[in-house]
Protein backbone atom coordinates (compact mmCIF):
# COMPACT_ATOMS: atom_id res chain seq x y z
CA UNK A 1 0.00 0.00 0.00
CA UNK A 2 1.42 3.40 -0.99
CA UNK A 3 1.76 6.29 1.44
CA UNK A 4 -1.14 8.12 -0.19
CA UNK A 5 -3.37 5.06 -0.05
CA UNK A 6 -2.57 4.63 3.63
CA UNK A 7 -3.37 8.28 4.35
CA UNK A 8 -6.62 8.08 2.40
CA UNK A 9 -7.76 5.00 4.33
CA UNK A 10 -7.10 6.82 7.59
CA UNK A 11 -8.67 10.14 6.63
CA UNK A 12 -11.27 11.66 8.91
CA UNK A 13 -13.74 13.98 7.18
CA UNK A 14 -16.57 15.97 8.75
CA UNK A 15 -19.32 17.07 6.36
CA UNK A 16 -20.69 20.47 7.42
CA UNK A 17 -24.02 21.27 5.75
CA UNK A 18 -27.29 23.11 6.18
CA UNK A 19 -29.38 19.99 5.58
CA UNK A 20 -29.21 16.23 5.19
CA UNK A 21 -31.80 13.61 4.34
CA UNK A 22 -33.59 11.86 5.95
CA UNK A 23 -33.49 14.42 8.77
CA UNK A 24 -34.34 17.55 6.76
CA UNK A 25 -34.20 18.21 3.02
CA UNK A 26 -35.12 21.06 0.68
CA UNK A 27 -33.28 19.95 -2.46
CA UNK A 28 -30.38 18.07 -3.98
CA UNK A 29 -27.93 19.16 -1.27
CA UNK A 30 -29.81 17.12 1.34
CA UNK A 31 -29.70 14.08 -0.94
CA UNK A 32 -25.93 14.40 -1.43
CA UNK A 33 -25.22 14.71 2.30
CA UNK A 34 -27.33 11.60 2.89
CA UNK A 35 -25.47 9.44 0.39
CA UNK A 36 -21.88 10.56 -0.23
CA UNK A 37 -20.56 10.07 3.35
CA UNK A 38 -22.01 6.55 3.42
CA UNK A 39 -20.15 5.62 0.24
CA UNK A 40 -16.94 7.21 1.53
CA UNK A 41 -17.17 5.05 4.65
CA UNK A 42 -17.42 2.02 2.38
CA UNK A 43 -14.18 3.20 0.76
CA UNK A 44 -12.26 3.49 4.03
CA UNK A 45 -12.79 7.18 4.91
CA UNK A 46 -14.12 7.99 8.41
CA UNK A 47 -16.82 10.38 7.14
CA UNK A 48 -19.37 11.97 9.47
CA UNK A 49 -21.90 14.80 9.20
CA UNK A 50 -22.98 17.79 11.28
CA UNK A 51 -26.09 19.92 10.62
CA UNK A 52 -28.37 22.24 12.64
CA UNK A 53 -31.03 20.60 14.77
CA UNK A 54 -34.08 22.10 13.05
CA UNK A 55 -37.55 21.99 14.50
CA UNK A 56 -38.68 20.17 11.35
CA UNK A 57 -36.56 17.10 12.00
CA UNK A 58 -39.01 14.20 12.60
CA UNK A 59 -39.65 13.22 16.19
CA UNK A 60 -38.44 9.67 15.60
CA UNK A 61 -34.96 11.07 15.02
CA UNK A 62 -35.13 13.74 17.71
CA UNK A 63 -36.01 11.15 20.35
CA UNK A 64 -33.04 9.03 19.31
CA UNK A 65 -30.47 11.79 19.85
CA UNK A 66 -28.24 11.91 22.90
CA UNK A 67 -26.54 14.99 24.33
CA UNK A 68 -22.78 14.92 23.85
CA UNK A 69 -21.80 18.37 25.18
CA UNK A 70 -23.04 21.85 26.04
CA UNK A 71 -20.95 25.00 25.57
CA UNK A 72 -21.24 28.73 24.78
CA UNK A 73 -20.64 30.03 21.26
CA UNK A 74 -19.17 33.54 20.80
CA UNK A 75 -20.79 35.81 18.20
CA UNK A 76 -18.90 39.06 18.59
CA UNK A 77 -20.13 40.48 21.94
CA UNK A 78 -22.70 37.69 22.42
CA UNK A 79 -22.31 34.30 24.06
CA UNK A 80 -25.04 32.02 22.78
CA UNK A 81 -25.81 28.63 24.37
CA UNK A 82 -25.29 25.52 22.27
CA UNK A 83 -25.93 21.85 22.77
CA UNK A 84 -24.21 19.18 20.70
CA UNK A 85 -26.30 16.07 20.11
CA UNK A 86 -25.60 12.88 18.20
CA UNK A 87 -27.08 9.72 16.79
CA UNK A 88 -25.92 6.98 14.48
CA UNK A 89 -27.91 6.26 11.31
CA UNK A 90 -27.08 3.08 9.39
CA UNK A 91 -23.53 3.22 10.74
CA UNK A 92 -23.03 6.93 9.93
CA UNK A 93 -22.24 9.15 12.96
CA UNK A 94 -24.42 12.27 12.78
CA UNK A 95 -24.05 15.39 14.93
CA UNK A 96 -26.53 18.20 15.50
CA UNK A 97 -26.03 21.79 16.64
CA UNK A 98 -28.96 22.66 18.89
CA UNK A 99 -30.10 26.17 19.74
CA UNK A 100 -33.88 26.54 19.80
CA UNK A 101 -33.79 30.31 19.31
CA UNK A 102 -32.15 29.88 15.91
CA UNK A 103 -33.43 26.54 14.65
CA UNK A 104 -36.69 25.54 16.34
CA UNK A 105 -38.96 27.26 13.82
CA UNK A 106 -40.85 26.37 10.65
CA UNK A 107 -38.94 26.03 7.41
CA UNK A 108 -35.20 25.89 6.92
CA UNK A 109 -33.89 28.90 4.99
CA UNK A 110 -35.32 32.32 4.18
CA UNK A 111 -35.70 33.79 7.68
CA UNK A 112 -35.00 37.45 8.47
CA UNK A 113 -31.97 36.52 10.61
CA UNK A 114 -30.28 33.92 8.38
CA UNK A 115 -26.97 35.78 8.62
CA UNK A 116 -26.96 35.33 12.39
CA UNK A 117 -28.33 31.78 12.28
CA UNK A 118 -25.64 30.44 9.96
CA UNK A 119 -22.88 32.52 11.52
CA UNK A 120 -23.83 30.85 14.79
CA UNK A 121 -23.89 27.41 13.15
CA UNK A 122 -20.47 27.88 11.52
CA UNK A 123 -18.89 29.12 14.73
CA UNK A 124 -20.61 26.40 16.76
CA UNK A 125 -19.21 23.68 14.48
CA UNK A 126 -15.68 24.88 15.17
CA UNK A 127 -16.35 25.17 18.90
CA UNK A 128 -17.82 21.64 18.87
CA UNK A 129 -14.82 19.93 17.27
CA UNK A 130 -12.88 19.32 20.53
CA UNK A 131 -16.08 17.86 22.04
CA UNK A 132 -16.61 15.21 19.36
CA UNK A 133 -13.93 12.72 20.35
CA UNK A 134 -13.14 12.86 16.62
CA UNK A 135 -10.53 15.25 15.25
CA UNK A 136 -11.18 15.62 11.52
CA UNK A 137 -8.37 16.08 9.05
CA UNK A 138 -10.76 17.85 6.68
CA UNK A 139 -13.90 19.94 7.08
CA UNK A 140 -15.97 19.44 3.94
CA UNK A 141 -18.28 22.47 3.84
CA UNK A 142 -21.27 22.88 1.55
CA UNK A 143 -22.85 26.02 0.04
CA UNK A 144 -23.20 29.52 1.44
CA UNK A 145 -24.70 28.43 4.77
CA UNK A 146 -21.28 27.00 5.67
CA UNK A 147 -19.06 29.49 3.86
CA UNK A 148 -18.06 31.13 7.13
CA UNK A 149 -16.48 27.95 8.52
CA UNK A 150 -13.27 28.50 6.55
CA UNK A 151 -13.33 32.24 7.34
CA UNK A 152 -13.73 31.68 11.09
CA UNK A 153 -11.11 28.91 11.05
CA UNK A 154 -8.62 31.35 9.51
CA UNK A 155 -9.55 34.35 11.66
CA UNK A 156 -10.25 32.87 15.07
CA UNK A 157 -8.82 29.35 15.39
CA UNK A 158 -5.85 28.74 13.12
CA UNK A 159 -3.22 29.55 15.76
CA UNK A 160 -4.63 27.00 18.23
CA UNK A 161 -2.80 23.61 18.10
CA UNK A 162 -6.00 21.56 17.84
CA UNK A 163 -7.05 23.40 14.65
CA UNK A 164 -3.68 24.12 13.06
CA UNK A 165 -3.63 21.21 10.62
CA UNK A 166 -7.34 21.02 9.79
CA UNK A 167 -7.91 21.67 6.06
CA UNK A 168 -11.06 22.74 4.28
CA UNK A 169 -12.87 21.75 1.08
CA UNK A 170 -15.76 23.98 0.00
CA UNK A 171 -18.37 22.55 -2.37
CA UNK A 172 -20.59 24.84 -4.44
CA UNK A 173 -23.91 23.15 -5.17
CA UNK A 174 -25.58 26.21 -6.71
CA UNK A 175 -23.75 29.52 -7.20
CA UNK A 176 -27.05 31.38 -7.58
CA UNK A 177 -27.63 31.37 -3.82
CA UNK A 178 -24.78 33.19 -2.07
CA UNK A 179 -25.88 34.50 1.34
CA UNK A 180 -25.44 38.26 0.86
CA UNK A 181 -25.93 40.49 3.92
CA UNK A 182 -25.23 44.10 5.05
CA UNK A 183 -21.62 44.92 5.95
CA UNK A 184 -22.65 45.97 9.48
CA UNK A 185 -22.43 42.31 10.51
CA UNK A 186 -18.64 42.28 10.09
CA UNK A 187 -17.96 43.56 13.62
CA UNK A 188 -21.38 43.25 15.23
CA UNK A 189 -21.88 39.59 14.40
CA UNK A 190 -18.84 37.98 12.80
CA UNK A 191 -16.18 39.62 14.97
CA UNK A 192 -14.01 40.17 11.89
CA UNK A 193 -11.81 43.18 11.32
CA UNK A 194 -12.26 45.34 8.27
CA UNK A 195 -9.13 43.68 6.84
CA UNK A 196 -11.50 40.91 5.80
CA UNK A 197 -13.86 43.33 4.06
CA UNK A 198 -11.90 43.75 0.83
CA UNK A 199 -12.25 42.79 -2.80
CA UNK A 200 -9.89 39.92 -2.06
CA UNK A 201 -11.88 39.02 1.05
CA UNK A 202 -15.62 38.91 1.79
CA UNK A 203 -16.67 42.28 0.34
CA UNK A 204 -19.21 42.02 -2.47
CA UNK A 205 -20.66 45.27 -3.85
CA UNK A 206 -20.46 46.85 -0.38
CA UNK A 207 -22.10 43.82 1.27
CA UNK A 208 -20.82 40.65 2.93
CA UNK A 209 -21.00 37.48 0.83
CA UNK A 210 -20.87 34.16 2.73
CA UNK A 211 -20.36 32.15 -0.47
CA UNK A 212 -17.43 34.32 -1.45
CA UNK A 213 -15.92 33.80 1.99
CA UNK A 214 -15.97 30.06 1.40
CA UNK A 215 -14.43 30.45 -2.05
CA UNK A 216 -11.63 32.71 -0.84
CA UNK A 217 -10.63 31.10 2.46
CA UNK A 218 -11.11 27.37 1.80
CA UNK A 219 -8.06 25.35 0.84
CA UNK A 220 -9.68 23.66 -2.15
CA UNK A 221 -12.98 24.26 -3.96
CA UNK A 222 -15.15 21.99 -6.02
CA UNK A 223 -18.52 22.03 -7.65
CA UNK A 224 -20.87 19.30 -8.71
CA UNK A 225 -19.95 18.72 -12.34
CA UNK A 226 -16.92 19.33 -14.59
CA UNK A 227 -18.91 21.44 -17.06
CA UNK A 228 -20.33 23.66 -14.31
CA UNK A 229 -16.81 24.15 -12.92
CA UNK A 230 -15.82 25.59 -16.30
CA UNK A 231 -19.02 27.55 -16.83
CA UNK A 232 -18.90 29.47 -13.55
CA UNK A 233 -15.56 30.99 -14.47
CA UNK A 234 -17.41 33.04 -17.11
CA UNK A 235 -19.84 35.91 -16.77
CA UNK A 236 -23.00 34.18 -18.03
CA UNK A 237 -22.94 31.57 -15.26
CA UNK A 238 -20.61 33.19 -12.74
CA UNK A 239 -23.20 35.24 -10.81
CA UNK A 240 -20.62 38.08 -10.46
CA UNK A 241 -18.12 35.72 -8.84
CA UNK A 242 -16.53 34.54 -12.09
CA UNK A 243 -13.35 36.53 -11.42
CA UNK A 244 -12.89 34.94 -8.00
CA UNK A 245 -13.42 31.47 -9.44
CA UNK A 246 -11.14 32.05 -12.41
CA UNK A 247 -8.50 33.31 -9.99
CA UNK A 248 -8.70 30.01 -8.10
CA UNK A 249 -9.01 27.82 -11.20
CA UNK A 250 -6.00 25.74 -10.13
CA UNK A 251 -7.81 24.88 -6.89
CA UNK A 252 -11.23 24.27 -8.47
CA UNK A 253 -12.46 20.78 -9.38
CA UNK A 254 -15.71 19.47 -10.84
CA UNK A 255 -17.07 16.14 -9.55
CA UNK A 256 -20.41 14.91 -10.80
CA UNK A 257 -22.96 13.85 -8.18
CA UNK A 258 -24.20 10.31 -7.90
CA UNK A 259 -27.36 8.70 -6.59
CA UNK A 260 -27.93 5.97 -4.04
CA UNK A 261 -28.52 2.85 -6.12
CA UNK A 262 -30.03 1.03 -3.15
CA UNK A 263 -32.69 3.73 -2.76
CA UNK A 264 -33.35 4.39 -6.43
CA UNK A 265 -33.77 0.86 -7.70
CA UNK A 266 -36.82 -0.03 -9.83
CA UNK A 267 -36.28 -3.70 -9.03
CA UNK A 268 -37.01 -3.12 -5.33
CA UNK A 269 -38.65 0.31 -5.08
CA UNK A 270 -41.70 -0.10 -2.80
CA UNK A 271 -43.34 3.08 -4.14
CA UNK A 272 -43.92 1.94 -7.72
CA UNK A 273 -46.77 -0.16 -9.09
CA UNK A 274 -44.65 -2.93 -10.62
CA UNK A 275 -40.98 -3.66 -10.04
CA UNK A 276 -38.65 -4.32 -12.97
CA UNK A 277 -35.01 -4.27 -14.06
CA UNK A 278 -33.27 -3.78 -17.40
CA UNK A 279 -34.05 -7.35 -18.41
CA UNK A 280 -37.77 -7.02 -17.59
CA UNK A 281 -38.31 -3.49 -18.93
CA UNK A 282 -41.65 -4.46 -20.42
CA UNK A 283 -43.06 -4.22 -16.89
CA UNK A 284 -42.68 -0.44 -17.12
CA UNK A 285 -45.90 -0.55 -19.12
CA UNK A 286 -47.80 -1.65 -16.00
CA UNK A 287 -46.49 1.43 -14.21
CA UNK A 288 -47.54 3.66 -17.08
CA UNK A 289 -51.09 2.33 -17.25
CA UNK A 290 -51.53 2.50 -13.49
CA UNK A 291 -50.32 6.10 -13.32
CA UNK A 292 -52.45 7.16 -16.29
CA UNK A 293 -55.54 5.80 -14.57
CA UNK A 294 -54.58 7.33 -11.22
CA UNK A 295 -54.17 10.80 -12.74
CA UNK A 296 -57.20 10.62 -15.04
CA UNK A 297 -55.15 10.61 -18.25
CA UNK A 298 -56.19 8.54 -21.25
CA UNK A 299 -54.95 5.03 -20.48
CA UNK A 300 -52.89 4.06 -23.51
CA UNK A 301 -49.55 2.23 -23.26
CA UNK A 302 -48.61 3.25 -26.81
CA UNK A 303 -48.68 6.97 -26.01
CA UNK A 304 -45.32 8.45 -25.01
CA UNK A 305 -45.49 9.69 -21.43
CA UNK A 306 -43.28 12.70 -20.69
CA UNK A 307 -42.29 13.76 -17.18
CA UNK A 308 -40.86 16.75 -15.32
CA UNK A 309 -39.86 16.61 -11.66
CA UNK A 310 -38.35 19.89 -10.48
CA UNK A 311 -38.68 23.03 -8.44
CA UNK A 312 -41.18 25.24 -10.27
CA UNK A 313 -38.81 28.12 -10.97
CA UNK A 314 -37.63 29.90 -14.10
CA UNK A 315 -34.16 28.30 -14.04
CA UNK A 316 -35.66 24.87 -14.77
CA UNK A 317 -36.79 25.90 -18.25
CA UNK A 318 -40.52 26.05 -17.53
CA UNK A 319 -40.86 29.05 -19.85
CA UNK A 320 -39.70 26.86 -22.73
CA UNK A 321 -42.14 24.09 -21.81
CA UNK A 322 -45.12 26.44 -21.49
CA UNK A 323 -44.29 28.22 -24.73
CA UNK A 324 -44.55 25.00 -26.78
CA UNK A 325 -46.90 23.04 -24.52
CA UNK A 326 -49.69 22.85 -27.11
CA UNK A 327 -47.31 21.54 -29.77
CA UNK A 328 -45.96 18.86 -27.40
CA UNK A 329 -49.45 17.66 -26.50
CA UNK A 330 -50.57 17.78 -30.14
CA UNK A 331 -47.76 15.35 -30.98
CA UNK A 332 -49.73 12.62 -29.22
CA UNK A 333 -47.74 12.74 -26.00
CA UNK A 334 -48.92 13.05 -22.42
CA UNK A 335 -47.08 15.17 -19.86
CA UNK A 336 -46.97 14.95 -16.05
CA UNK A 337 -45.22 17.69 -14.05
CA UNK A 338 -44.54 17.32 -10.33
CA UNK A 339 -43.02 19.92 -8.04
CA UNK A 340 -43.65 23.13 -6.17
CA UNK A 341 -42.23 26.62 -6.14
CA UNK A 342 -43.23 29.88 -7.79
CA UNK A 343 -46.93 30.73 -7.44
CA UNK A 344 -46.79 32.05 -11.01
CA UNK A 345 -45.82 28.67 -12.46
CA UNK A 346 -48.14 26.74 -10.16
CA UNK A 347 -51.13 28.76 -11.38
CA UNK A 348 -50.15 28.36 -15.04
CA UNK A 349 -49.76 24.60 -14.65
CA UNK A 350 -53.05 24.19 -12.80
CA UNK A 351 -54.83 26.13 -15.56
CA UNK A 352 -53.13 24.15 -18.33
CA UNK A 353 -53.94 20.81 -16.68
CA UNK A 354 -57.59 21.85 -16.43
CA UNK A 355 -57.69 22.71 -20.15
CA UNK A 356 -55.89 19.49 -21.21
CA UNK A 357 -56.98 17.11 -18.48
CA UNK A 358 -56.71 13.98 -20.65
CA UNK A 359 -53.11 14.72 -21.65
CA UNK A 360 -51.57 16.87 -18.90
CA UNK A 361 -51.41 16.48 -15.12
CA UNK A 362 -49.78 18.79 -12.58
CA UNK A 363 -48.96 17.27 -9.17
CA UNK A 364 -48.49 20.13 -6.69
CA UNK A 365 -47.04 20.08 -4.08
CA UNK A 366 -44.17 17.67 -4.50
CA UNK A 367 -44.59 14.11 -3.27
CA UNK A 368 -41.66 11.69 -3.06
CA UNK A 369 -44.00 8.72 -3.49
CA UNK A 370 -45.58 10.18 -6.64
CA UNK A 371 -42.20 11.19 -8.05
CA UNK A 372 -41.03 7.57 -7.86
CA UNK A 373 -44.20 6.40 -9.58
CA UNK A 374 -43.59 8.98 -12.30
CA UNK A 375 -39.99 7.90 -12.96
CA UNK A 376 -41.16 4.28 -13.27
CA UNK A 377 -44.04 5.15 -15.61
CA UNK A 378 -42.51 7.79 -17.89
CA UNK A 379 -40.74 7.27 -21.19
CA UNK A 380 -39.04 10.67 -21.48
CA UNK A 381 -37.79 13.03 -18.76
CA UNK A 382 -37.63 16.74 -19.59
CA UNK A 383 -34.86 18.99 -18.15
CA UNK A 384 -34.53 22.04 -20.45
CA UNK A 385 -32.72 24.00 -17.73
CA UNK A 386 -31.29 27.48 -18.19
CA UNK A 387 -28.46 26.28 -15.94
CA UNK A 388 -28.01 23.08 -13.95
CA UNK A 389 -24.98 22.63 -11.65
CA UNK A 390 -25.42 18.86 -11.68
CA UNK A 391 -28.98 17.63 -11.70
CA UNK A 392 -30.22 14.56 -9.89
CA UNK A 393 -33.44 14.02 -11.84
CA UNK A 394 -31.76 12.88 -15.05
CA UNK A 395 -29.66 10.35 -13.11
CA UNK A 396 -32.73 8.86 -11.45
CA UNK A 397 -34.59 8.85 -14.77
CA UNK A 398 -31.78 6.88 -16.43
CA UNK A 399 -31.86 4.39 -13.56
CA UNK A 400 -35.59 3.83 -14.21
CA UNK A 401 -35.17 3.47 -17.99
CA UNK A 402 -36.67 6.90 -18.70
CA UNK A 403 -34.60 8.76 -21.30
CA UNK A 404 -33.72 12.41 -20.58
CA UNK A 405 -34.27 15.37 -22.89
CA UNK A 406 -31.88 18.04 -21.63
CA UNK A 407 -30.17 21.29 -22.50
CA UNK A 408 -26.39 20.96 -22.78
CA UNK A 409 -25.41 22.78 -19.60
CA UNK A 410 -23.68 21.86 -16.34
CA UNK A 411 -24.09 18.31 -15.17
CA UNK A 412 -26.69 17.59 -17.85
CA UNK A 413 -23.93 18.00 -20.43
CA UNK A 414 -21.72 15.58 -18.47
CA UNK A 415 -24.28 12.82 -17.93
CA UNK A 416 -26.51 12.79 -21.01
CA UNK A 417 -25.09 11.95 -24.43
CA UNK A 418 -27.40 12.70 -27.34
CA UNK A 419 -28.41 9.63 -29.32
CA UNK A 420 -26.50 9.37 -32.60
CA UNK A 421 -28.53 7.52 -35.22
CA UNK A 422 -25.40 6.82 -37.28
CA UNK A 423 -23.28 5.22 -34.57
CA UNK A 424 -25.96 4.10 -32.11
CA UNK A 425 -24.16 5.87 -29.25
CA UNK A 426 -26.05 7.88 -26.65
CA UNK A 427 -28.38 7.61 -23.67
CA UNK A 428 -30.82 10.48 -24.26
CA UNK A 429 -31.47 13.64 -26.26
CA UNK A 430 -30.07 17.15 -25.97
CA UNK A 431 -30.10 20.64 -27.46
CA UNK A 432 -27.74 23.59 -27.12
CA UNK A 433 -29.52 26.95 -27.28
CA UNK A 434 -31.97 28.12 -24.64
CA UNK A 435 -34.71 28.30 -27.22
CA UNK A 436 -38.26 26.93 -27.07
CA UNK A 437 -38.32 25.63 -30.60
CA UNK A 438 -34.93 23.97 -30.40
CA UNK A 439 -36.37 22.25 -27.35
CA UNK A 440 -39.56 21.32 -29.23
CA UNK A 441 -37.55 19.94 -32.15
CA UNK A 442 -35.59 17.71 -29.74
CA UNK A 443 -38.76 16.48 -28.02
CA UNK A 444 -40.32 15.62 -31.38
CA UNK A 445 -37.18 13.73 -32.39
CA UNK A 446 -37.25 11.78 -29.11
CA UNK A 447 -40.92 10.89 -29.68
CA UNK A 448 -40.10 9.70 -33.20
CA UNK A 449 -37.36 7.45 -31.81
CA UNK A 450 -39.78 6.22 -29.13
CA UNK A 451 -42.01 4.71 -31.82
CA UNK A 452 -39.04 2.71 -33.16
CA UNK A 453 -39.27 0.02 -30.49
CA UNK A 454 -36.09 -1.81 -31.45
CA UNK A 455 -33.97 1.32 -30.99
CA UNK A 456 -35.98 2.49 -27.98
CA UNK A 457 -35.55 -0.79 -26.09
CA UNK A 458 -31.82 -0.71 -26.80
CA UNK A 459 -31.51 2.86 -25.44
CA UNK A 460 -33.69 2.21 -22.42
CA UNK A 461 -31.78 -0.92 -21.46
CA UNK A 462 -28.48 0.89 -21.89
CA UNK A 463 -29.66 3.75 -19.67
CA UNK A 464 -30.58 1.37 -16.85
CA UNK A 465 -27.14 -0.24 -16.89
CA UNK A 466 -25.15 3.02 -16.55
CA UNK A 467 -23.32 3.31 -13.22
CA UNK A 468 -24.41 6.69 -11.86
CA UNK A 469 -23.96 5.52 -8.27
CA UNK A 470 -21.70 7.30 -5.76
CA UNK A 471 -18.90 4.77 -6.20
CA UNK A 472 -16.88 6.69 -8.81
CA UNK A 473 -17.55 10.24 -7.46
CA UNK A 474 -16.63 9.12 -3.93
CA UNK A 475 -13.29 7.88 -5.26
CA UNK A 476 -12.71 11.29 -6.85
CA UNK A 477 -13.47 12.99 -3.53
CA UNK A 478 -10.96 10.67 -1.86
CA UNK A 479 -8.37 11.93 -4.33
CA UNK A 480 -9.18 15.54 -3.41
CA UNK A 481 -8.92 14.75 0.30
CA UNK A 482 -5.56 13.06 -0.27
CA UNK A 483 -4.35 16.05 -2.27
CA UNK A 484 -5.35 18.36 0.58
CA UNK A 485 -3.69 16.20 3.19
CA UNK A 486 -0.40 15.56 1.40
CA UNK A 487 0.42 18.74 -0.53
CA UNK A 488 1.34 21.61 1.77
CA UNK A 489 1.24 24.32 -0.88
CA UNK A 490 -2.45 23.73 -1.58
CA UNK A 491 -3.64 24.99 1.79
CA UNK A 492 -1.17 27.77 2.49
CA UNK A 493 -3.76 30.42 1.53
CA UNK A 494 -5.76 29.70 4.68
CA UNK A 495 -2.77 30.72 6.80
CA UNK A 496 -2.09 34.07 5.12
CA UNK A 497 -3.38 37.28 6.64
CA UNK A 498 -6.30 38.79 4.69
CA UNK A 499 -4.39 41.86 3.64
CA UNK A 500 -1.67 39.80 1.98
CA UNK A 501 -3.70 37.09 0.27
CA UNK A 502 -2.16 36.85 -3.20
CA UNK A 503 -4.54 35.84 -5.62
CA UNK A 504 -8.08 35.73 -6.53
CA UNK A 505 -8.99 37.95 -9.46
CA UNK A 506 -11.30 40.76 -8.18
CA UNK A 507 -14.94 40.02 -8.83
CA UNK A 508 -15.28 43.30 -10.73
CA UNK A 509 -12.89 42.01 -13.41
CA UNK A 510 -13.54 39.05 -15.65
CA UNK A 511 -10.55 37.64 -17.55
CA UNK A 512 -12.87 36.73 -20.43
CA UNK A 513 -14.33 39.17 -22.89
CA UNK A 514 -17.14 36.86 -23.97
CA UNK A 515 -18.89 33.70 -22.92
CA UNK A 516 -17.33 30.73 -24.76
CA UNK A 517 -20.32 28.49 -24.10
CA UNK A 518 -23.00 28.38 -26.79
CA UNK A 519 -26.04 29.97 -25.17
CA UNK A 520 -28.40 31.73 -27.51
CA UNK A 521 -31.20 33.30 -25.50
CA UNK A 522 -34.18 33.51 -27.81
CA UNK A 523 -36.70 31.34 -25.95
CA UNK A 524 -39.74 32.43 -27.95
CA UNK A 525 -38.23 32.62 -31.44
CA UNK A 526 -39.88 30.79 -34.30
Amino acid sequence: MSGKELITRMLKVLFVAGEAAPFIKTGGLGTVIASLPQELRQQGVDARIIIPKYGGIPEKFRHSMSVKASFPVPLSWRLQPCRLEELELDGLPCYFIDNEYYFKRSGVYGHYDDAERYAFFSRAVLEALPQLGFQPHILHCHDWQCGLVSVFLTAHYRDQPFYNKIRTLFTVHNLKYQGIFPKAIMLNLLDLSWDYFTVQGMEFYDNVNFMKGGLIFSDLINTVSPTYAREIQHAYYGEKLEGVLAGRAADLAGIINGIDFAVYNPATDPCIFANYDWQTRERKTKNKLALQKLLGLTADPARPLLAMNCRLVEAKGLDLVLRVLAEILDSGAQLVIIGQGSEHYQQLLWQASWLHNDRLAAIIPFSEDMSRKLYAAADLFLMPSRYEPCGIGQLIALRYGCLPVVRETGGLNDTVLAYNEQTGAGNGFSFTNYNAHDFLHTVRRAIRIYHNKKVWNMLSGRAMRIDNSWHIPAGQYRQLYTKLYTEEHLYKAARIAPGTTPGPVPYTVSPYSENPFPVKEVPYAH
